[in-house]
């Protein structure tokens, strides 16, 4: 009797070792993640061939004040000790300060980082919602006009060079039609005038109810985020097509075609119903490929992002930003990987 009560009780605890044990091996994974790449990331930073110490200190500095900055940054110590106390400061959440701007990395990281997230959002909405569809058309149009535009309009999106689709598009859009404005988040009077709440400028001043910024950073922002989207849409529409091809030739398609069904339900509630899983990955690969590979959009834009941020502190040999950005960006890819393995439970029951 006590052993089977014994039996009993473990099975009831037995979903909860289960969400805990799953929960834990989550956590070890972004750890020895990020661990991995707060290695490689600071070794990096420390075999360039920059000296930091001369950034801070300048060329004209004595062999005195050199001395007094190199002992001060520790970098007399062996790297693996200044890299377990560089580890120990970004446990803390201190990622030093950045040279060229003298404020903290991580100040300097979370003011910088909701414009591109916010930019590669819109980008990555764009993407979604046209490509998708037009995957999803271009599969059951197989062989037609159809099919050959949209394969055509993915291969030159995802073969074209980013920077020069921007350049074009501000030769065409901005300085030929006139028809949206130029770099830059707003114009340069509509800085600083809505107050900074969640640090995406189309949200703040909706939240101020200021629609004339609203409006003027819509025109600033649709040019680059239509770039970034069109990026996006031809990898996600390439793999829709793909995935709905799988599926237009399984066996239970034909079934239900036999049977009558309406082809709105055979192509959207069977077949796209199977590819929604796989299609997650797909989203969440190009919604990180565009936070972290905006660089070049950003810097044709003027864009004041985490891109921007991280490439002219590498020109400015400023390396506690190029490290603390490049963390930053590695920790939101990992997340949004958990978000996605999060999401395929809610849409698959198989993996639950």
């Amino acid at each position: 009797m006590a052993m089977a009560e014994h039996s009993r009780k473990g099975r009831r605890r037995s979903p909860l070792f289960g969400i805990a044990k799953k929960t834990s091996s989550t956590l070890l994974t972004v750890a020895v993640t990020m661990l991995g790449l707060l290695f490689v990331t600071f070794f990096i930073g420390r075999v360039m061939p920059v000296d930091p110490v001369l950034s801070i200190v300048g060329e004209r500095a004595t062999q005195e004040q050199y001395m007094d900055v190199f002992l001060e940054l520790g970098l007399d110590k062996p790297l693996f000790t200044q890299f377990f106390i560089y580890l120990g400061d970004v446990v803390q959440g201190d990622f030093g300060k950045s040279l060229r701007t003298g404020f903290p990395v991580w100040d300097d990281v979370t003011r910088v980082f909701p414009a591109t997230l916010e930019l590669a959002t819109l980008g990555t909405l764009i993407g979604v919602f046209i490509g998708v569809p037009l995957g999803v058309l271009a599969a059951v149009k197989r062989g037609t006009w159809i099919d050959q535009v949209a394969r055509v309009v993915a291969l030159i999106g995802y073969s074209m060079p980013i920077f020069w689709l921007a350049i074009l598009g501000l030769m065409i859009f901005y300085g030929k039609l006139g028809w949206v404005s130029g770099p830059g988040r707003v114009d340069i009077f509509f800085e600083d005038i809505v107050p900074s709440v969640t640090g995406m400028i189309l949200i703040d001043s909706i939240i101020a109810r200021d629609w004339t910024i609203f409006w003027n950073a819509v025109s600033h922002i649709i040019l680059p985020a239509s770039l970034l989207g069109y990026y996006s849409l031809a990898y996600i529409s390439r793999m829709t097509r793909s995935f709905m091809l799988e599926q237009l030739s399984a066996e239970y398609i034909t079934t239900a075609r036999v049977k009558g069904m309406s082809e709105w339900a055979v192509v959207w509630k069977h077949a796209f119903g199977n590819i929604k899983v796989p299609l997650i990955t797909v989203i969440a690969l190009s919604y990180a490929g565009l936070l972290e590979g905006s660089v070049l959009t950003e810097i044709i834009f003027s864009w004041p992002g985490i891109g921007k941020y991280i490439t002219i502190s590498l020109l400015s040999a400023d390396m506690n930003a190029v490290m603390g950005g490049t963390v930053v960006v590695g920790l939101v890819f990992v997340l949004l990987n958990i978000f996605a393995e999060l999401l395929y439970k809610f849409f698959d029951p198989r993996a639950k």
